[in-house]
């Protein structure tokens, strides 16, 4: 196709420009395909065709053609110029990616080394701290949940505890059923999470984590302790919640138990220990709140008092006895009031008592026999002869052991209360059924509490002896000596009588007893 003569006619043509404005442009090969195509087609058209036809179809396709550009300018003209400085860029660019790959190139090596050494610092057959540092990282991850768990802990035993810090002995707040039932709930399921910590603190000791937990659940329960020791001092106390209570603080406060008794004798193993006495001193403290909230009462009666003592000082002045104390209104309703709660609680609280430590009934009556058993083997000891028996391992123990119930001098305490009260105020009444009516009073108590082996009855007395001294100066009569005798034989009377009543023989007994004039 290069030595097409047609090409070479027409190449000269090809040459010049068609117009001034245009400028050349390179021409086509002959082995170009569109230059190629075109002259195989002049050569089949007529000469007529050349010089008619064929001007106006090249005009047509030019215009086309200009056509189109001018459309493709207009729509891709942004494109055309962006295409356009990215080849200009590609100048700069292409030395650079040169460069670049050239520096990778020469990287490699060092690259391959860093990954060889990588892999032999941190193989699994070999030994790293940073592995081991990873591996408790994986596993604390893994494991996240039951560790969170573990964190709530001491934060769920906490809201366990305040839930029913209230109310934990269930017995002071009546038609409370269901308040109760949901502080022994409470308070259950924080022994329950207690003993869990517990549990594993003793499988994991090491654990610094479980370590926290159980110090922040101990701290916890002694709070539980505190709500559980306070609501003892609480009024309305009942057996129920009070044997939960005590059940509840030998769970969590083992060392309130006496922890001596586990070293002791068969005859003291079911010893109360601290407990008991815990428990005391905080109904005593209810008692004295309760006391105490007749101070109205009690500062009238002292008002009552200082006038008796006024009038006294002057009577012994005038030595006459026309200006006699007669007055203690006040103090009758004092002392009445004060008595009726000291038989309700004192009886109340030595009874509950002896229902929550049923030990302490038993201690006390074997307290004698052990005790003097351990005398003789002492002495015996002493004297270098050797004795066989119980007698004889309990002389090598403490002298002071076993310590007595705190029962045994407890309603003595509470005696004297009652009986230092009614020295200081019973002089105040004067008038002979009042005095007779207290006094009754006080034997109605002291039967009470000797139902439970505190029988007091005697102490009218020793108040009898301090009443015949309220006037100085005065004559009294032997039936004035003997009032607290007339009392005691009445209420003997009487008791009997409703013993009669209550065995259902008052009516074979009525005619027998009778009351005195």
């Amino acid at each position: 196709m290069a030595d097409d003569p047609l090409y070479e006619l027409l190449v000269p043509y090809l040459e010049k420009p068609t117009s001034p404005s245009t400028t050349s442009r390179p021409i086509r090969s002959a082995s170009d395909s569109i230059t190629s195509n075109y002259l195989t087609r002049l050569s089949t058209l007529p000469l007529s065709s050349l010089t008619s036809t064929e001007p106006q179809s090249l005009s047509q396709s030019s215009h086309s053609l200009l056509l189109s550009l001018q459309a493709l300018s207009t729509r891709s003209h942004k494109s055309v110029i962006a295409a356009s400085d990215h080849l200009s860029e590609l100048r700069t660019t292409l030395p650079l990616l040169v460069e670049e790959a050239a520096k990778l190139h020469d990287a490699l090596p060092r690259l391959d080394e860093q990954a060889l050494n990588f892999s032999q610092t941190y193989s699994k057959s070999g030994d790293s701290h940073l592995l081991e540092r990873r591996k408790k990282a994986m596993l604390l991850a893994r494991n996240v949940d039951r560790i969170s768990d573990i964190l709530d802990l001491p934060s769920l035993l906490s809201s366990a505890i305040s839930a029913s810090s209230g109310g934990s002995s269930g017995a002071g707040v009546p038609n409370s059923g269901g308040y109760v039932t949901s502080a022994t709930t409470n308070y259950a399921s924080a022994l329950d999470l207690h003993s869990h910590i517990k549990r594993l603190h003793a499988v994991y000791p090491t654990s610094s984590l479980v370590g926290s937990v159980s110090t922040q659940a101990e701290e916890a329960m002694r709070g539980m302790a505190s709500n559980l020791i306070a609501s003892l001092r609480t009024q309305g106390v009942k057996l129920a919640g009070g044997m939960r209570t005590i059940g509840w603080l030998r769970r969590i406060a083992p060392e309130l138990d006496d922890s001596g008794a586990r070293q002791r004798t068969s005859v003291s193993a079911g010893h109360e220990g601290g407990l008991g006495a815990l428990f005391l001193v905080c109904r005593l403290a209810n008692l004295v709140a309760m006391l105490e909230a007749l101070e109205p009462l009690r500062e009238l009666a002292d008002q009552e008092s200082e006038r008796r003592r006024r009038n006294a000082v002057s009577d012994s002045g005038t030595k006459s006895n026309d200006s006699a104390w007669s007055g203690g209104e006040q103090t009758e309703k004092y002392l009445k009031r004060y008595i009726e709660i000291f038989r309700e609680q004192s009886f109340a609280m030595i009874s509950m008592y002896k229902s929550i430590f049923p030990s302490s009934s038993i201690s006390l009556d074997t307290t004698t026999e052990t005790t003097d058993a351990d005398d003789i083997t002492k002495f015996a000891a002493h004297q270098g002869v050797t004795t066989n028996g119980k007698g004889s391992e309990r002389a090598l123990e403490d002298p002071l052991e076993p310590l007595p119930s705190p029962l045994a001098s407890f309603p003595l305490h509470l005696v004297n209360m009652l009986k230092e009260t009614l020295k200081k105020y019973l002089p105040n009444v004067t008038d002979r059924a009042s005095r007779e009516s207290l006094l009754t009073q006080v034997l109605y108590c002291a039967g009470s509490l000797g139902r439970l082996g505190s029988d007091f009855s005697m102490i009218l007395a020793s108040l009898e002896d301090l009443s015949n001294d309220r006037e100085e100066g005065s004559d009294t009569s032997d039936e004035e000596t003997e009032e607290w005798v007339e009392v005691a034989k009445k209420h003997r009377v009487l008791a009997g009588r409703l013993e009669l009543l209550a065995s259902g023989a008052g009516s074979h007994g009525s005619s027998k007893a009778s009351l005195p004039p």
